[in-house]
């Protein structure tokens, strides 16, 4: 887990904590007196200094009168630490078996909504750029060299564009395709290839623009597959997250890229400019 990563998530816990408390009237005094905690665990659980138990739950819902809110808490707090893994260990054995682990949330997927601040979808992506990131990643976590079985395997879950009833709302931005992947050469191809699957009739490319007015700023890419699931990458970890109320977050997340991006010829245009200029570098 990411130290800074996690504690973001136990401040956005303890956030929801502190409103439990204030709608019920209490100050940070009278809940310890009532619990018969000392002030300082109050205070360190709502900053997210501290990990809060299932029975904490139970006893702050008890006094805050808010046992309506029980289930949902004390399943966050089960899923707080389950939803991150640690990069090293999901990738300890290289890049390969973390590209097939995906293929299986691919068969049991029919619609995915992507959302990618910096790079080309992997779905979406060339082998040579394919090959480029995942070599980075081995050199950056002192991974085993396997990027050629790694890009073999993201190359595989492209079938997934081509059959079945499945639906890709991809969201890419406009910084994305100025990214230096490679080099020109492989930038151009990979440029040419979203240029070339923009027609799938399973998918929605949308690509928002630099200059769009922003109403939201998520600086990691995330995939949700369906309704059921939502995996996001930071630098340090991956989550997997469940809980119903979290993937809501990541839906009108993408419902608000999805209203900033442009499709079709617009798309198209910003994609073909791009290339232009990746291809005005090769001479």
């Amino acid at each position: 887990m990411s130290s800074t990563s996690a504690h973001q998530a136990r401040e956005k816990f303890g956030a929801r904590l502190r409103e439990i408390r204030k709608g019920a009237g209490l100050t940070g005094q009278a809940l310890a007196r009532h619990t018969g905690w000392h002030l300082s665990k109050i205070s360190r659980i709502e900053h997210g200094k501290q990990n809060i138990t299932e029975d904490d739950v139970r006893i702050w819902c008890q006094y805050c009168d808010a046992q309506e809110q029980m289930p949902d808490l004390i399943a966050t707090v089960r899923h707080l630490d389950a939803m991150w893994m640690e990069w090293r260990r999901s990738l300890q054995t290289g890049t390969h078996r973390r590209q097939y682990r995906s293929i299986a949330l691919y068969d049991s997927t029919t619609h995915f909504r992507v959302w990618e601040p910096f790079l080309i979808w992997g779905t979406l992506q060339t082998a040579e750029y394919a090959g480029v990131v995942l070599s980075n990643a081995v050199r950056f976590y002192e991974l085993p060299d396997d990027v050629d079985e790694g890009v073999a395997a993201r190359m595989e879950r492209q079938q997934y564009l081509y059959r079945g009833h499945r639906r890709f709302s991809a969201l890419i931005s406009e910084r994305a395709l100025y990214t230096n992947i490679g080099g020109s050469d492989v930038m151009v191809g990979q440029l040419d290839r979203l240029l070339a699957v923009m027609s799938l009739p399973r998918l929605s490319l949308g690509i928002v623009p630099a200059a769009a007015p922003h109403r939201l700023t998520v600086e990691h890419g995330f995939v949700m597959f369906d309704d059921r699931m939502v995996m996001a990458e930071t630098l340090s970890a991956e989550m997997t997250i469940t809980q119903p109320r979290e993937i809501a977050l990541y839906a009108r997340a993408h419902a608000i890229y999805a209203e900033m991006a442009v499709y079709g010829g617009a798309a198209k245009q910003l994609i073909s400019q791009a290339l232009a200029d990746w291809t005005s570098r090769k001479h």
